[in-house]
């Protein structure tokens, strides 16, 4: 495994100039750099990664292939909304359930933006069935649940994140003691990372060990969805 930086400065430096240069013409004009600091840098991250996932669990994929595989396209999908700027300004990469069809799937996920770098994990808006029994799993079993929030290696390092419903979801009560996360629509587990940690080149080591201390969450929710951790 290399010990020179996966990610560098250069890649912050381009995609804070691709927000300010969000059309084709530049970004062609400098797809060499994004080739080069963010496609390169991150498939050698996810290659190496794989080692370091599978002792966490067997059934979450690194797949480095450029395309399809755990880094997301930096191209947009932008036949629903109203923003038509064609490319996004930060980079993805999730570590999927081998069960996964799609982003929608639990996972441990890697972001980088200028200013905002952080390791999610869990899943991210899930069907309604799906929510529901997650939800289910935590009203069955909420000592688990509470245990997994208090321990050291998630209390020190994480707190949950995403949209919530406005109201208790259908057959829980107001006061239910749990309420707050039962009313939740993502069940993700965030911790903020930096600029300068994701560019040493000591990167992986403290990234690997956070999704090892957030590995107890993930696995609830596997097992809520039935699927193997």
């Amino acid at each position: 495994m290399s010990t020179t930086p996966y990610f560098r400065p250069q890649l912050f430096t381009f995609l804070k100039e691709l927000k300010a240069n969000n059309d084709r013409d530049w970004f062609n004009a400098n797809k060499h750099r994004y080739e080069r600091d963010i496609k390169d840098a991150s498939v050698r991250f996810i290659s190496d990664f794989a080692p370091h996932l599978a002792k966490i669990s067997a059934h979450f994929r690194a797949d480095p292939r450029p395309v399809g595989g755990s880094l997301f396209r930096i191209y947009r999908d932008t036949r629903f909304s109203k923003d038509k700027t064609p490319y996004k300004t930060h980079v993805g990469i999730h570590f999927r359930h081998e069960a996964a069809k799609s982003a929608h799937a639990p996972g441990f996920y890697l972001h980088l933006e200028p200013g905002s770098v952080f390791l999610g994990a869990g899943i991210w808006r899930p069907e309604s069935k799906v929510a529901g029994s997650i939800r289910e799993a935590i009203v069955q079993d909420p000592d688990r649940w509470k245990k997994i929030m208090k321990r050291k290696a998630f209390r020190e390092e994480f707190e949950l994140a995403g949209d919530s419903l406005k109201r208790p979801p259908r057959g829980v009560t107001p006061d239910h003691p749990l309420i707050e996360d039962l009313k939740r629509k993502d069940f993700i587990a965030v911790a903020k990372l930096t600029q300068k940690s994701a560019t040493s080149s000591d990167f992986m080591k403290p990234f690997a060990a956070k999704c090892r201390g957030v590995s107890p969450f993930v696995e609830f929710i596997c097992d809520a969805l039935s699927v193997p951790f």
